[in-house]
């Protein structure tokens, strides 16, 4: 045993950089069922699983890779599926090298087991297989819960209780369900049929989904309640609201927010342009402010559409970055420029209103501040210009204010997001639970999942569940 598991770490195939630069398809091409074999051979199978811990929806982790070990694909996307919804996402988008994976005992001496990649073997060898198992559903409870937001943890919430026999309905503003993973994520790095996919199972179990539906606009989280006969509201609407720098320029043609830019790409198809009348700006030199997977996700996609140079503009270093590792590899491999420690302080227009350059300060770190990073600070007089035609803004995002300002029953951050319980969701309004962006900011995928599940087990006790 101590031999096999001493094999070096399974690679998994992927397109060549060169290619994938000008294309959408996904980038990591997936397992074989022999490679996955062979990287489950490598877990030690510990007695007591310190992955585990790492894991925000407590995926039983040792056994399904067992499965896999054994050859039995379809158990061990059955064992996913008891903590977790969306495998076949998490498996694609969830940063396993900080969570699940930095545990792992392997680790320490060697590679860790690659949980990440094994997960989104079985979810795909499942759902390819067309043996998607639905389990055996309760008696109804009776019950009915609204959810308000068909993203990572509204959709946790929603698989999460209809398998406890509550009745769950679904309110999306958007047209397609799926939140962040169908407007945000691009679809080389999380491809939309498989959101598709994961949602449909949902809906074979029950789930009830109502798109294009505004709440705080077609209704308030206190009608649902006492006018639609819902039981309980969960509040997953995400953190839509895109920031800005707020340094000149940033109202000129040419300027996008990162949500915008990827929106219009992602669920809106602009790539495919004319095929779907979504216009994009197909810049020859694209700027993207920021160093976290969204700044990676525009920046990828800037090639993608055609930009001769794609440059992220980084106030920090290297080490600093939020974004995964593997995300600024892949941009790396494909071309991406980087300019780090460098701020923006405004962009220049021509004289039609278009963006021609961006101002930049060169920086320096000094002493860390309250994140623990170290603090930029600019350069007297290392003042330069980039000359670009696009910029794209991706700095972070705010929860959308329209649920709270329309329930004024439900406290708020000076941040904008949702007060709730850590421990249950709860929010201040009896009833009504949060969880995901709109509580914690933008965040990860798996987190608003954890967040979510949390939430269901709470929303179960409240309507009398054991």
């Amino acid at each position: 045993m101590a031999k096999i598991n001493r094999l070096p770490r399974t690679p998994m195939p992927e397109q060549e950089p060169h290619v994938r630069a000008r294309n959408f398809d996904e980038v990591p091409l997936g397992y074989t069922p022999e490679m996955a074999r062979q990287e489950a051979s490598r877990c030690l199978q510990c007695k007591k699983p310190a992955c585990r811990k790492g894991c925000p929806v407590q995926v039983y982790i040792p056994e399904f890779i067992d499965e896999i070990a054994k050859g039995a694909f379809g158990r061990a996307a059955e064992i996913l599926k008891q903590t977790n919804s969306l495998p076949a996402v998490c498996g694609r988008v969830c940063p396993q090298e900080n969570q699940c994976e930095s545990y792992c005992i392997l680790g320490k001496k060697h590679e860790p087991v690659a949980i990440g990649r094994l997960e989104r073997f079985a979810a795909d060898w499942e759902r390819e297989q067309g043996e998607v198992k639905l389990p055996e559903l309760p008696p109804k409870t009776g019950k009915r819960v609204a959810v308000v937001g068909a993203g990572p943890a509204g959709l946790t919430v929603a698989g999460d209780l209809i398998l406890k026999g509550h009745d769950v309905t679904v309110f999306e503003a958007l047209h397609k369900p799926g939140g962040v993973l169908v407007y945000g994520i691009p679809e080389f790095r999380l491809p939309k049929a498989i959101v598709k996919a994961e949602v449909d199972y949902l809906r074979r179990l029950g789930v009830r989904f109502e798109m294009n539906a505004v709440i705080g606009k077609i209704r308030t989280v206190e009608e649902l309640l006492t006018e639609d006969g819902f039981h309980a509201v969960f509040v997953g609407a995400g953190a839509g609201l895109p920031r800005f720098m707020g340094i000149p320029g940033e109202n000129l043609n040419g300027v996008y927010s990162a949500n915008e830019y990827l929106t219009r790409s992602n669920l809106m198809k602009a790539y495919l342009f004319p095929e779907y009348d979504t216009p994009v700006v197909r810049a020859r030199r694209v700027a993207v402010l920021g160093g976290g997977n969204v700044a990676m996700d525009a920046a990828r996609t800037a090639l993608r559409l055609g930009a001769e140079a794609s440059i992220i503009v980084y106030r920090r270093g290297r080490e600093e970055m939020p974004a995964r590792v593997e995300e600024v590899h892949h941009a790396e491999e494909e071309g991406v420029a980087f300019r780090l420690l460098a701020n923006p302080t405004g962009i220049l227009g021509d004289d039609n209103g278009w963006v021609r350059a961006l101002q930049c300060v060169q920086m320096q770190l000094g002493e860390p501040d309250e994140s623990g990073r170290r603090r930029p600070e600019p350069i007297p007089g290392s003042e330069f210009e980039l000359e670009v035609d696009a910029v794209v803004v991706a700095i972070g995002n705010a929860p959308n204010p329209l649920v709270p300002s329309t329930t004024p029953s439900i406290q708020t951050t000076r941040w904008g997001t949702i007060v709730a319980d850590e421990e249950t969701g709860q929010t201040t309004m009896p009833g009504v639970y949060a969880g995901g962006d709109v509580v914690t900011g933008a965040a990860t995928v798996i987190l608003a999942m954890g967040a979510g599940r949390t939430a269901a087990d709470a929303i179960h006790q409240y309507l009398g569940g054991a």
